[in-house]
């Protein structure tokens, strides 16, 4: 008795009046399903064994079969059938007697969840008839033989996505017989990027190759003269990580009906990718301490981060913008959305989206920390998903930008998209989702502006060109770099960028004019800014060139800062003041060199290794102030990584890491990370310390499984240094 009353509580908690069921958003959960449903009474002489009975079903899973082969599916690891909507795919059913299709009826059923409804798309019952019609549900018979039939299922182009159970439905005179629940008859289906009705249809199949079945992928950072560039794993394909990522919209709780919407899926994911506001995948960090958790640099990949979540369903730390796009990338793929990791080099991280980024400079020239609130960051990374747009006007379909990472709050969770790039490029930022903001990452200005004694300000200098001038993702097919600014901003300067701003501004991006300000720019004196090519642990130089244009000769009183920055552009610390006078003749240039010595940045140094120049001049003669910025990465030191022996699938041969202190000092609490998607899994070692000048050496063995062009990577993290990798390809030969 206790049990049915708990039950019943349990529902009347659920209903609450407004509901005639639960509500129904776990793929997991299930309904028991009756082996006889009886029509009324059953006569006494009824033996269900006298009726067509089904003995067993074949699905065609294994990877080398037509379903996975047709389906592009073959290579997750997983046992069970997986299948893309809106194409058929087979299955064979055995029966206790052939089949007469005159006088024999029966039906498959596909249901998802603890309530399955037909209107809702999470019961579907397919009765078996003639021609199968494209992107709608159906099945047919293909083949008889014996006993056996085999059956062409067609599945729709909107149908939800996730894992279904299957039964098979005979109708007898007094009831329908059904199949018993088995779980190896469990069909998982996908989108579809390569049928025309899904709504992620791509029609070029190498962009197919690579923006849905590639399972590496490569991350830029470093900064816009400097562009770095490293290998992360997705590793879509691998085991448990497709279970992982239905779990996602499960914790989400996004309704099973809505699943086949990949608006949906998406707008739901970015915020579940980040664990602010609803406990998602990851925890972001920025401070440089990382304790009870993994530092975002070490993560060489998505999979370790879903199965740690899957299995402990607490977020994982810790990460940073590379690490939601990389984990974002590896659901979106895993699901069949056509997505790529994009990386803005000098974003914008604007708190008002106003368009401007304000740098306040006090009485002398120097920044003031403590009125500048807005920053830029070296790079930020976020994703672009392919898809159509039916909720928008005709045109802003394609890629779309979607970020995980916490940046700011959209309809009250911390998610960002989907935003049609084409939305933002053509400054129609009123279309959902976050536009605006997305289109201030890109395309704000620097205002350098001055608080006088009396509260007025007065713009000193504005930048035009910094925020967003190389959008960028790896290239289809290789692993070089692909230019896309273009796709999100027309030319500086042009016609058509005027208008487009001026769009946006129609549309409520808020941009003050620079008539609200007083700005006389001083124009005949340009200031520039070099930096030498700076190896970690090393001293290195940097030159500040004025170019006086006028007649006259002017002096001028200059201020040089050199701080340790988050690739955020936070400031952490300002590890070197100088100030000289630099007297500018007539018509002339003039350089003057700083050096910045090893020891006097060593002990504050950052994970990412990034330093922060900002040059303020005052011209005395005429008062007006002169200001320039940079970023400046240094080079971390590289894993090697070599094999040893033949590459043969099936067969063990091993891998060395090898890796030399450059620094003058000892590295403490070293740790070095080594995977290989489809090849190997990650191992982990810990290594206590490396005196300087030493080399570290790891040998792992290992078993490839499978022929084909690979990658190794790997990663060391320590306290003192962080950001180093190596990567290699590797080609695994058939044995």
């Amino acid at each position: 008795m206790s049990e049915t009353t708990s039950t019943n509580e349990e529902n009347k908690l659920l209903l609450n009046g407004r509901r005639a069921i639960p509500p129904n958003y776990s793929n997991d959960e299930e309904n028991e399903v009756p082996e006889m449903e009886a029509f009324g009474l059953i006569p006494r002489g009824f033996n269900p064994r006298d009726y067509l009975r089904v003995v067993d079903i074949y699905m065609f899973k294994e990877p080398q079969e037509i379903n996975k082969q047709e389906h592009h599916t073959d290579k997750y690891y997983n046992p069970k059938l997986i299948v893309r909507r809106g194409q058929a795919f087979q299955i064979q059913i055995d029966f206790n007697r052939p089949y007469q299709p005159q006088s024999d009826k029966f039906w498959l059923e596909f249901l998802m969840g603890r309530y399955p409804q037909q209107n809702k798309g999470t019961y579907i019952p397919i009765p078996v008839g003639g021609a199968l019609k494209p992107g709608q549900w159906g099945a047919k018979v293909i083949h008889r033989e014996n006993n056996s039939i085999r059956l062409s299922i067609m599945s729709s182009a909107t149908c939800i996505i996730g894992k279904f159970r299957l039964y098979v439905a005979v109708l007898t005179p007094y009831g329908i017989l059904r199949t018993r629940r088995n779980s190896a008859t469990d069909t998982y289906i996908l989108f579809n990027p390569w049928c025309q009705l899904d709504a992620v249809y791509l029609d070029d199949e190498k962009e197919r190759e690579e923006y849905v079945l590639n399972d590496v992928g490569v991350v830029f950072h470093g900064n816009v003269e400097d562009v770095k560039s490293r290998s992360w794993s997705y590793g879509q394909f691998e085991e448990n990580v497709l279970d992982a990522c239905l779990f996602l919209m499960d914790k989400a709780e996004l309704e099973l009906s809505g699943r086949g919407n990949p608006i949906k899926i998406c707008r739901v994911a970015s915020a579940m990718i980040n664990s602010r506001d609803d406990d998602g995948v990851i925890v972001g960090s920025w401070n440089n301490s990382y304790d009870y958790g993994v530092a975002p640099s070490a993560w060489t990949g998505s999979v370790d981060i879903l199965l740690e979540y899957y299995s402990s369903k607490q977020p994982v730390r810790y990460g940073q913008c590379w690490v939601f796009a990389g984990v974002f990338n590896t659901f979106l793929r895993c699901l069949g959305i056509p997505a790529r990791l994009i990386t803005n080099y000098s974003s914008a991280h604007d708190n008002n989206a106003n368009l401007r980024m304000d740098f306040f400079l006090d009485d002398e020239g120097k920044v003031d920390t403590r009125l500048t609130k807005d920053s830029v960051w070296n790079y930020h990374c976020w994703n672009e998903a392919w898809m159509t747009r039916p909720d928008l006007p005709v045109g802003f379909g394609g890629w779309q930008v979607v970020d995980g990472t916490p940046q700011e709050t959209s309809d009250g969770m911390y998610r960002c998209g989907p935003a049609s790039v084409q939305a933002i490029k053509h400054g129609h930022v009123c279309f959902q989702f976050d536009a605006p903001f997305v289109y201030a990452e890109v395309n704000s200005d620097i205002f350098y502006t001055r608080m006088e004694k009396n509260g007025t300000q007065v713009v000193e200098n504005i930048d035009t060109a910094r925020i967003g001038q190389l959008i960028v993702t790896k290239e289809v097919g290789g692993d070089g770099m692909m230019d896309i600014t273009e796709e999100y901003k027309f030319r500086e300067g042009s016609d058509e960028e005027r208008l487009a701003l001026e769009t946006a501004v129609m549309y409520g991006v808020k941009k003050q004019s620079i008539q609200d300000t007083t700005y006389q720019p001083q124009t005949d004196v340009d200031m520039d800014f070099q930096a030498q090519k700076a190896v970690l642990g090393n001293d290195f130089k940097v030159t500040i060139t004025f170019r006086n244009k006028s007649r006259n000769s002017y002096t001028a009183t200059t201020y040089f800062s050199g701080n340790i920055v988050f690739y955020t552009g936070v400031p952490k610390s300002e590890f070197k003041k100088h100030s000289f006078s630099a007297k500018l003749e007539p018509s002339s240039s003039s350089s003057f060199d700083v050096v910045i010595k090893s020891s006097e940045y060593m002990r504050d140094l950052l994970e990412q290794a990034s330093f922060h120049f900002f040059v303020t001049a005052r011209i005395n003669e005429t008062g007006k102030i002169l200001a320039v910025q940079k970023a400046v990465m240094l080079e971390i030191p590289t894993l090697r990584i070599k094999t040893k022996g033949e590459l043969v699938a099936g067969k063990e041969t091993s891998v060395i890491v090898e890796f030399t202190n450059p620094l003058k000092q000892t590295l403490e609490n070293v740790t070095l990370r080594l995977e290989g998607p489809g090849m190997l899994r990650t191992i982990k070692k810990q290594f206590g310390r490396i005196p300087m000048n030493s080399t570290l050496t790891w040998e792992v063995k290992f078993t490839p499984m499978r022929a084909g062009l690979r990658k190794l990577i790997a990663s060391l993290n320590s306290d003192a240094l962080r950001h180093v990798y190596g990567e290699l390809n590797v080609q695994i030969q058939k044995p």
